[in-house]
């Protein structure tokens, strides 16, 4: 072979190289639509992925779970290969395969327990990004505690809030029967309401800052800031050994919604 030829099989070599990762991420990013089986009943699953500055992101929906754009972790992609997870109380894994048809098929798998699942790309990706802390009013950072009743329990609480360039965070701590410091991943203000999230416990609270006599002080004329919330958790319950029977070995996490509402001073 001469020096030509070889120089002109490196440089076609290097370009079919270069080519391959943009195939894949053509392939895999976009819209994914289609169902995972679990047993006597069928899940609507839509997965949008797509790259962002060299790494992969992507968000789901599955309407029979309420999931509606929830953000997508541990996104994996080694063609043929791509796995991906849902953060919180669900705790959903999706490990699928690129087929020869460019279909995704594999497993749904949740709380040890596997389900097919086969999804088909219809379109470009409409990923969901997730939302951003914001800035909270001035009057609102610092301290604030009350006490609120839920299921049957008084519980003392206690919210922590305070501004950073990048937006506000917060401290919530329940104290019950145990000390209990919850995880906030979210934490915005649209006017009057806030709203601090928890995704991973499936946790949400809202709140407005109002004026009026606080509870805590006397005197006609005393005034103060008083806070008040209402929060919603998702808990989850054992499963009924019917529901088991029925299902053989698959074990669907079910959830209750409770509220309280409190009246936070400080």
């Amino acid at each position: 072979m001469t020096a030509a030829g070889a120089l002109v099989r490196l440089i076609t070599i290097l370009i079919v190289a270069a080519a391959l990762p943009c195939r894949a991420e053509d392939v895999i990013s976009g819209r994914w639509e289609g169902t995972a089986q679990i047993p006597d009943d069928e899940l609507t699953v839509i997965v949008d992925l797509a790259q962002d500055n060299g790494a992969w992101v992507g968000s789901i929906i599955i309407p029979g779970l309420g999931l509606k754009g929830v953000p997508l972790t541990d996104i994996k992609v080694q063609p043929p290969h791509v796995s991906f997870a849902v953060k919180g109380p669900l705790g959903i894994q999706l490990k699928l395969r690129i087929d020869a048809n460019n279909k995704m098929a594999g497993n749904f798998e949740q709380a040890g327990n596997r389900a097919p699942a086969t999804l088909q790309k219809t379109g470009p990706p409409q990923v969901e990004y997730p939302p951003r802390n914001t800035p909270v009013a001035k009057e609102l950072e610092g301290e604030w505690k009350g006490d609120y009743e839920m299921l049957g329990y008084t519980r003392q609480v206690s919210i922590k809030f305070a501004n950073h360039p990048d937006g506000a965070t917060a401290d919530f701590v329940v104290v019950g029967r145990k000390h209990n410091v919850l995880p906030v991943d979210l934490v915005t203000q649209e006017g009057d309401l806030v709203t601090v999230d928890s995704q991973e416990i499936g946790f949400s609270f809202e709140g407005r800052l109002r004026n009026g006599s606080s509870p805590l002080t006397a005197g006609a004329d005393s005034k103060q800031k008083a806070y008040t919330g209402c929060n919603r958790m998702a808990r989850r319950l054992p499963t009924r050994s019917i529901f088991l029977f029925q299902v053989q070995s698959w074990r669907m996490a079910w959830f209750i919604s409770a509220a309280g509402t409190a009246i936070f001073t400080r």
